[in-house]
């Protein structure tokens, strides 16, 4: 596929800090339990270690570096890390790959593993974006979550978060949990909306394969409990200016996490630390034509334990596969109509190198014939009907 790269197109990163005090019964993550001391010297060394063999894939053909606009470290449990250990990881960072001057820097909190002076420390280290792991207000069903802290500790959590004046802020909340009750699960957005964060994610719980929900499944509510939920939460969020931007996350004008939005977006963003995947679109000169670049779309993914990872008798880089042009459509629509921003069809073409075959144009008819996306002639946008069977319409595209 042969496509001239768009110079300003972002570039985000990925940084995957691997251990929690506690691994939750529903977390399908790349996380362990830390035993005994955190090795938070050796790991951040291996980080930067990762990012400079991981340069070249983000290398312009006149030697020069891609720019990264946001980075998202996350786990695990990011703030159990020192301050002193994330200031030497950011400006690790910094002195390897130009870093916008706006950059978004979240970093995932758990409440449990912060107190107000660690969270000053980690805003002057560059943290800019603080993602605050709540899941709920209601003490029984963090117990049933495996939470480590408490309504209060979450609540002083967002608190601090708030008095800092960071850039922005995020309050993570589930709901579908297990004995929850639509006014259980309203009186925890009631909680979360009067603390007044500029970003709420808001997320139904789902049990996944290898993790502890899975081995022995609570029961959780039933579909018509679920969708009043989903109803009466809407339009909860809605009445209190938060807009719906995406699946799952709702946002104050202006405070939408934009290092989420480089991933739907389908943009690139390189993944650094062990278990962490990346998507790179590399260019090349095309022989054929001196105005003209051949692109390559890889994923990779880090080795994925802790112990091979930092094992310096091997490389970090566990895979690096090539995304084929027949999933190229599939991967495109897949992150694509995640968010409920309309969606310019010259983005399909810039980040993908091509245009849409017969195949795909039959596809996305069918979606619209469903009532599922409208078109015009510059883009689609997802219908109301399309955002709730978002499944079925991405099942179009396998």
């Amino acid at each position: 596929m042969s496509v001239t790269p768009t110079p300003e197109a972002p570039l985000g990163m990925y940084v995957h800090i691997p251990w929690c005090v506690q691994k939750c019964p529903y977390c399908d993550f790349n996380s362990h339990n830390l035993k005994g001391g955190l090795p938070e010297t050796e790991y951040v060394s291996h980080l930067l270690d990762d990012l400079v063999a991981d340069l070249p894939f983000v290398t312009n053909p006149d030697g020069s570096l891609r720019e990264v606009t946001s980075i998202f470290i996350g786990g695990g449990t990011p703030s159990l890390l020192s301050i002193s250990a994330m200031a030497r990881l950011l400006e690790g960072i910094k002195d390897r790959i130009p870093l916008a001057s706006n950059a978004e820097i979240t970093m995932e909190a758990n409440p449990g593993t912060v107190e107000s002076d660690k969270f000053v420390g980690f805003q002057k280290a560059g943290i800019t974006r603080i993602s605050v792991g709540v899941q709920s207000f209601h003490t029984e069903h963090l117990q049933s979550l495996g939470r480590i802290h408490d309504a209060q500790q979450a609540i002083d959590a967002i608190k601090l978060a708030s008095i800092l004046k960071l850039k922005s802020f995020n309050l993570d909340l589930m709901h579908g949990l297990p004995g929850q009750s639509v006014e259980d699960a309203m009186q925890d957005l009631k909680t979360a909306i009067a603390l007044n964060p500029p970003h709420l994610s808001w997320y139904q719980l789902t049990i996944e394969p290898n993790t502890a929900f899975h081995s022995k499944p609570p029961t959780l509510p039933d579909d018509d409990v679920l969708w009043e939920i989903q109803e009466q939460g809407h339009a909860l969020l809605s009445a209190a200016g938060y807009e719906q931007y995406e699946i799952s996350a709702y946002a104050k004008p202006g405070h939408q996490c934009q290092h989420n939005l480089n991933y739907w977006r389908f943009g690139d963003y390189l993944g650094i630390g062990c278990g962490a995947h990346g998507k790179i679109t590399k260019a090349h000169p095309n022989i054929n034509s001196l105005d003209k670049q051949t692109c390559e779309l890889h994923r990779t993914v880090k080795v994925k334990h802790p112990k091979g990872y930092m094992d310096l008798t091997r490389s970090y880089l566990d895979q690096k596969n090539p995304v084929d042009d027949d999933d190229l459509a599939f991967e495109f629509f897949m992150n694509r109509f995640r968010i409920f921003e309309m969606c310019p069809k010259t983005e399909f073409q810039r980040t993908t190198g091509r245009s849409l075959t017969q195949y795909e144009r039959a596809k996305l008819n069918k979606a619209l014939s469903l009532g599922l996306i409208q078109e015009t002639p510059t883009s689609w946008q997802l219908t109301a009907l399309g955002k709730r069977y978002l499944n079925s319409l991405l099942d179009l595209f396998v």
